[in-house]
């Protein structure tokens, strides 16, 4: 595993770390985080799902998070669509990584299937997708205003001085940039459902059946609308917003048949 370092991109420079290197034939594995993520707060599930998989891997925050680059704010409506048409690719040139597995989780997940949808990366292998969003649920945004109000207690040890020791002095604008733009009216109409059909690679569609922001029609609808064949929904049980660190073990029991299923490249 080598050291986090800062890679100069056009919009900013962006934390990343390699996990293992690419491996002929195999994907590399590249992890996407949620809404409020970066880097360290993936703890070690990265780490575990390349090791077991034997796939290079890679993980990186998003600017406006982590030792990332400040965001610009307001937030565009379409921010989702932007990171997988033109940050995401970027960073796949930038990393020279010829067969791409997307990992996503929350906003991370919804990235990833939109850059499959859109802007589909050479080589790439397939997607999985954690508790990601096609669309706005009344559940998504009762969570966002029970965590807006959690942020706002600012109660020693709450979630403010949780995302502090991440984020350092980007928290405030980091949290403003994913609970203030989901809570803007107009967003309650973002709905990526349509784009779903436009996926050629397989998918694999997690989420925990007590998911605080969404219900189980998130990722039925994704697979429903795929392409036949291309598309699994794994629901993992008592379980929340993040799979991968509530049931660690349930996930990667999951993820690595899929993995391997794909098979390796030829040369």
């Amino acid at each position: 595993m080598d050291a986090p370092y800062l890679m100069p991109l056009p919009g900013g420079r962006l934390d990343v770390q390699w996990l293992a290197p690419q491996r002929p034939g195999a994907p590399t594995l590249v992890f996407l985080h949620e809404g409020l993520g970066s880097i360290r707060q993936w703890r070690d599930f990265p780490a575990r799902l390349v090791a077991a998989s034997g796939c290079g891997g890679v993980v990186y925050s998003r600017l406006g998070y982590g030792r990332s680059d400040p965001l610009t704010l307001p937030r565009p409506f379409d921010y989702l669509q932007q990171e997988a048409r033109t940050a995401l690719p970027a960073l796949l040139a930038r990393l020279e990584i010829a067969r791409p597995l997307l990992v996503g989780h929350s906003d991370g997940g919804s990235i990833a299937l939109l850059s499959a949808a859109l802007a589909p990366p050479p080589g790439l292998a397939a997607v999985i997708a954690m508790a990601p969003h096609i669309f706005v649920e009344d559940i998504t945004l009762d969570g966002i205003r029970q965590a807006h109000a959690a942020y706002h207690a600012a109660k020693p040890g709450g979630l403010h001085a949780g995302l502090a020791k991440y984020h350092g002095d980007k928290t405030a604008d980091t949290f403003a940039a994913w609970a203030e733009t989901w809570q803007r009216p107009e967003f309650r109409a973002w709905n990526v459902a349509a784009e779903m059909q436009r996926i050629t690679v397989p998918v694999l569609a997690l989420q925990g059946r007590q998911d605080e922001y969404a219900t189980l029609r998130q990722i039925d609808g994704i697979v429903e609308r795929l392409p036949p064949g291309l598309g699994r929904a794994v629901v993992i049980e008592d379980c929340g917003h993040s799979p991968h660190l509530q049931h660690p073990d349930q996930v990667l029991a999951a993820l690595l048949p899929f993995i391997a299923g794909l098979g390796t490249a030829p040369d």
